[in-house]
């Protein structure tokens, strides 16, 4: 009977839902062109528009559901709708990346403010205060070296004109076809557009509704960890963003979009291969080290094995049949990080045999100077000197038209199950949850409901086990040795670089 209906919106019904409900089983009725996040949800409220004159369905429903609907004459009708232009609800999404430098000259700052993280290299309490200065020394000595790897790629980072590209103009363009006209921000942790300036302007426009999107596939502490961190304690000081309706979506790396999209981009660079049944499919993962997994609980090593799978499912449905492997690259400093390694595994490709290897990104979505440096240039050289004679490698998503597509739907998915800071909580394996904690977030991934430690567990007098601190322990006997050669020699790179002159 219900399909027969044409509705005219005169009649509203308020139907009182969890905010876990809300959106997985969203109730309306046919031929009404209202979507589930255009209904307001400060209550956790939905509403429904029918027409006065087909009461008797009404009755029927409310029966059925046991839900109240309230009856709206016309003329209230056209009162709320003019209030609701006053106020209109203002919906924005927010999407988190790391950042990269624009140009050589910004390398220097940018490492900085990647070095001045205490998440990246954490000192022993008696010593943060040399947090600032340190990263000053260590930026002031890499930058050199690290500009080289830039030039290489045409003088900086791709990564905020591809973010943009994704937000300004096929995000934005995505949702508003979707019916959904969000105002898309971009937020980077380490350089500009900075996540303090996204968060600042985000308040100034006004925004009602917020998703938070980290542009990680994959959930990790050293990805979207350490820029919702940083989100957390904005949001904690600002009584207006604790209390904005708003919802993470952590990882989505076994949505069926994204896994589709790349499928396709490893079928286009598998037929420019001679041979392509013969070709190695080689995921190449952005490396984090193992304390994060088995110490912290970070559910990234588990999220990128199955994300392997699942693409790899896809790419086998088209009919590819090609063996793979999976292996971790970009490690650095004394402590074991996540196995195999990528230089490695390709030295054991060569020596199995192989000829043909494409490789597959599939920690990021924007090339960068991983990508486009360290795969492109250094693990290509690698793996020709290794007897492998045909390579390839599959671009990063940027604006793959299915992968934009999927996004604008997780968002609008997403919408939803926003709620304020305050009155948050947290379900085990959900995958759209409030800002909370850290650990909190973390928790949600533990079927176990375990109380998961933090990131970096300290111990007595602050040291801990943790990559990080072992990066700050390195830097302190680094900064210690060299100010030694440099008082007792009165040479060498400080007196180079003019930091001590007066120890001539």
């Amino acid at each position: 009977m219900a399909s027969t209906m044409s509705l005219q919106p005169l009649v509203l019904s308020s139907c009182s839902r969890s905010q876990e409900a809300v959106g997985s089983d969203f109730i309306g009725f046919p031929d009404i062109n209202e979507a589930p996040w255009k209904s307001s949800t400060s209550n956790s409220r939905k509403c429904c528009a029918v027409r006065a004159s087909d009461s008797a369905v009404i009755r029927d429903v409310v029966a059925s559901v046991n839900e109240e609907v309230e009856v709206i004459a016309p003329e209230d009708l056209q009162i709320a709708n003019s209030k609701q232009k006053e106020d209109p609800e203002r919906v924005g999404v927010l999407l988190l990346n790391v950042g990269g430098p624009d140009t050589l000259e910004d390398v220097q700052p940018f490492l900085y403010n990647l070095f001045a993280d205490p998440d990246i290299i954490r000192l022993p309490r008696l010593f943060s205060f040399l947090q600032r200065p340190l990263a000053t020394f260590i930026s002031t000595l890499r930058a050199p070296k690290s500009a080289v790897g830039y030039a290489a790629i045409g003088g900086g980072s791709p990564l905020r004109q591809i973010t943009n590209e994704q937000d300004a103009e096929a995000l934005t363009a995505a949702l508003q076809s979707k019916d959904l006209p969000a105002r898309v921000y971009v937020g980077m942790r380490y350089w500009h557009p900075f996540t303090e300036d996204a968060i600042n302007q985000i308040k100034k426009d006004g925004i009602t509704r917020l998703v938070v999107l980290p542009l990680y596939p994959q959930f990790s502490i050293s990805t979207s960890g350490y820029s919702l961190r940083l989100l957390e304690s904005i949001f904690m000081e600002d009584e207006y963003l604790a209390n904005m309706q708003h919802t993470v979506i952590p990882s989505w790396y076994n949505r069926d979009g994204y896994l589709q999209s790349m499928a396709t981009l490893i079928e286009k660079e598998l037929v420019k291969i001679e041979k392509p049944e013969e070709v190695h499919i080689f995921f190449s993962a952005h490396g984090v080290p193992v304390a994060y997994v088995e110490e912290a609980g970070d559910p990234y090593k588990a999220e990128m094995e199955e994300c392997v799978q699942l693409i790899m499912a896809a790419v086998k449905g088209r009919g590819i049949r090609c063996p793979h492997t999976l292996a971790y690259q970009s490690r650095v400093g004394p402590v074991e990080w996540l196995k195999p390694y990528t230089d490695v595994t390709i030295k054991e490709l060569g020596k199995r045999g192989v000829k043909s290897l494409l490789a597959v990104p599939v920690s990021f979505v924007c090339e960068h100077i991983e990508t486009l440096e360290e795969i492109d240039m250094e693990y290509r050289e690698l793996a020709l000197e290794s007897g492998i004679k045909n390579w390839g490698r599959v671009p990063e998503l940027g604006c793959e038209p299915g992968f934009i597509s999927d996004l604008a739907d997780a968002i609008i998915e997403a919408l939803p199950y926003v709620g304020a800071m305050n009155v948050s909580s947290l379900e085990a394996r959900q995958s759209l949850v409030p800002l909370g904690s850290v650990e909190q977030l973390l928790v949600t991934y533990d079927t176990l409901r375990r109380g998961l430690p933090a990131p970096v567990a300290m111990g007595e007098w602050g040291w801990t086990k943790s990559v990080e601190t072992w990066n700050g322990r390195a830097a302190l006997v680094t900064v210690v040795t060299l100010l030694i050669l440099e008082v007792t020699s009165g040479e060498g790179v400080l007196h180079q670089l003019g930091i001590l002159p007066l120890f001539h």
